[in-house]
């Protein structure tokens, strides 16, 4: 069975780096993809805004609608932003790229780091929400929404390894389904009421909702400021529309225009089904209750409050129960596959962080499906801590989620002013004037829109938002350490302008690690010949007296004359004396490098690595920060490996076979000489197998086939 067959069954059959092209997305996929998010979030801006608003009780619910409104408007503006930001920026850096070159590289962190909260936050809001949503259509999965939510990311994650655009065609037609199936709940609704004077209720309009504070309706100063935070409640609904700026590199060609147009898509639906609930939940006299069992007076006992897109459906389709379950099961995919927009938009976002030098490399890389592995697996990691922190409850994780996609926001649409001021000081073409002050118009409106809602949001929110703050400090600090580390490597790896400057050593210095003559330490001796170093010598540790004198004996019975060189243990330990025996050579001989060879099992079973011990990992660790030391590990692959993985027959000069006699005597000049690393340490390294005090290690299967 190949080795990689599990991998190969998970995520499928590597893709070549020449096929990247063929996993760009039409406009039909495109829109499931980026958009799931702002598409979903209809499914629970609406049940936020009621919920903020019946702190004060039943007379505050017919605010809904003007709020809806303004948070439609709002909508609208960013949209009409972002339009000229995917026009201006196709790279796909997004508003970190737009935020970098306008504001500078700390603002761009900024905008970086509040989108990595925002992607985080969506994975684990739309999971949780698509969990809550089904349990109110299947009560029996009550009380176990963690572990729905946790197993819903993993294998999210699972798809999106896949690949782009093999997750995008799963997830089209949950996302259609949806939008098919609010927009019908809305059109059957209205004609039901219009059309036929059919009268529906949910199941929450026939309680009386009181206020929390129990004294009656708010006024004055207190009633704006729970308007207020309805409102930014409410603006949930705009989370995900800049996913489209970041992901313009995932289009087909024309990009910027594709990315453009299935922007306007998003906004033209989201807002549709975003007021038709509103208008659905007035209609219906759906209410939901911070606290259900205090403010809902009339409710039975034990009541168990459900969604408010629940509760609606329930009324509409109170004549056809297939609308409910189709609505309650559309509902909850669509908000767990919405997780999919974090999925591509967050690894794009950290792979340009790595190119930029602010996130580990390896975020920079491609899988073997062409998508960015790394950056999807540690986003889940990610998302399921802030699951398992919260309860998996929607309504606490909500709370911090519009924080980072505001301050992104706000620093797109001040970097897209300075862009266009910045062109229009050097264009004299009238039309392309024109075009530009347009632009600029329109992100100037955005910017007054997203400022007011983010100034909203830190006023009303901060007792929740300071969590979304705080790993958004702490992720900014990350990332300035990374570069600095990054920055500081460079500057001590460049090449020097004269070949002059390079200092070479004056000799090499090799010792081979050896414990007993056996053929690992043949072989190990006999590559370290051919490398021709100006001395060799073969070394082993005393940890044992009568093993170290039966290995002299034989040492001088072959007749090897490659010096023997004995360190003394008296603590029985093997790295220690090894390392103070290399700094001593490179004390006395500071021009000279020491080249240390060690000879190492290689195994093919993982219950063989319990067998062995890791004292050649160790000491090769400890050696690696040892300045003018080489390292060289010489396998020797035992037959459990080779029947994994056959391997090439060993051909150096010299070199001793398997099922050959061990030759009966070594000299100098003759390949087969002797060695393992000794006592010393080795990845069981074959030096190690002696091993007194237990220190003999094995080597990892992985060696075998490098």
């Amino acid at each position: 069975m190949p080795a990689d067959l599990p991998k190969r069954i998970l995520i499928g059959r590597a893709l070549r780096s020449d096929k990247l092209g063929e996993t760009l997305l039409p406009k039909r996929i495109a829109l499931p993809v980026f958009a799931s998010d702002a598409l979903s979030s209809v499914a629970y801006a609406p049940e936020e805004i009621l919920l903020t608003l019946s702190l004060a009780g039943a007379s505050a619910i017919h605010f809904s609608w003007q709020i809806g409104v303004v948070v439609a408007v709002v909508m609208l503006a960013v949209v009409a932003s972002y339009r000229q930001n995917v026009h201006a920026y196709p790279s796909g850096g997004g508003d970190y790229e737009v935020a970098t070159v306008n504001h500078g590289p700390n603002s761009g962190l900024v905008v970086a780091s509040a989108l990595m909260v925002d992607y985080i936050l969506t994975v684990a809001v739309s999971t949780t929400s698509g969990v809550a949503n089904v349990v109110s259509a299947v009560p029996a999965l009550r009380g176990h929404e963690l572990g729905l939510s946790v197993t819903l990311v993993v294998v999210l994650m699972g798809m999106n390894l896949r690949g782009v655009r093999e997750s995008g065609s799963a997830f089209a037609v949950p996302t259609y389904a949806f939008m098919v199936g609010v927009i019908g709940m809305l059109v059957y609704g209205l004609v039901r009421h219009f059309g036929f004077g059919a009268e529906m209720h949910a199941e929450s309009s026939g309680f009386h909702l009181e206020p929390t504070d129990g004294n009656g309706s708010l006024a004055g100063f207190a009633l704006v400021f729970l308007l207020l935070k309805a409102f930014s409640s409410g603006c949930a609904a705009l989370t995900g529309v800049e996913a489209i700026s970041n992901g313009v590199p995932a289009f087909r060609k024309p990009k910027s225009k594709n990315a453009a147009t299935t922007l306007l898509m998003m906004a033209s639906i989201a807002v549709a089904m975003f007021m038709g609930i509103i208008y659905l939940a007035h209609l219906t006299g759906t209410q939901m209750a911070e606290n259900p069992v205090e403010q809902l007076v009339g409710a039975p006992a034990n009541y168990h409050q459900k969604t408010a897109l629940a509760q609606i459906s329930e009324a509409v389709f109170s004549n056809f129960t297939p609308g409910f379950y189709f609505i309650a099961g559309v509902t909850g995919l669509i908000l767990v596959l919405a997780a999919n927009t974090a999925f591509n938009g967050f690894p794009v976002l950290g792979s340009i962080l790595a190119q930029d030098r602010y996130l580990p490399r390896q975020l920079h890389t491609r899988g073997d499906r062409l998508a960015f592995s790394n950056g999807i697996i540690l986003l889940a990691v990610a998302a399921v801590l802030f699951i398992v922190a919260f309860g998996a409850d929607p309504n606490r994780l909500i709370q911090l989620y519009i924080v980072g996609v505001f301050v992104s926001f706000n620093m797109s649409q001040s970097g897209m002013i300075r862009h266009w001021t910045r062109l229009l000081r050097t264009e004299t073409d009238p039309k392309k004037r024109a075009h530009m002050q347009r632009s600029r118009a329109i992100n100037t409106f955005g910017l007054v829109m997203t400022m007011a809602v983010l100034i909203v949001v830190l006023v009303t929110k901060i007792s929740h938002a300071w969590i979304a703050i705080a790993t958004m400090v702490v992720l900014f600090v990350m990332m300035k350490a990374i570069r600095r580390h990054y920055d500081r490597v460079s500057a001590e790896l460049v090449a020097a302008e004269e070949p002059d400057d390079i200092v070479l050593p004056t000799r090499v210095h090799a010792i081979v690690l050896v414990s007993k003559l056996h053929k690992p330490a043949l072989r190990a001796l006999a590559y370290a010949r051919l490398a021709r170093a100006h001395t060799l010598e073969a070394v082993t540790v005393n940890v044992d007296p009568a093993d170290t004198a039966a290995l002299r004996q034989e040492w001088d019975e072959r007749g090897i004359e490659v010096p023997l060189k004995v360190l003394d243990s008296p603590y029985r330990e093997i790295t220690g004396p090894v390392l103070d025996y290399v700094k001593n050579l490179r004390r006395s001989s500071p021009r000279d490098v020491v080249s240390v060879y060690i000879p190492e099992y290689v195994v093919g079973h993982w219950y063989e690595h319990l067998l062995h011990n890791q004292s050649a990992l160790r000491l090769k660790g400890r050696l690696l920060f040892k300045p003018g030391v080489m390292v060289t590990s010489v396998p020797w692959q035992l037959e459990s490996s080779e029947r994994r993985q056959p391997q090439k027959a060993w051909s150096a000069p010299g070199a001793v076979r398997r099922g050959e006699p061990r030759p009966q005597n070594v000299r100098a000049g003759v390949s087969g000489a002797s060695g393992t690393p000794g006592a010393s340490g080795s990845s069981d390294s074959a030096a190690a197998d002696r091993g007194a005090d237990g220190s003999s290690d094995a080597n990892r299967s992985k060696d075998a086939s490098s």
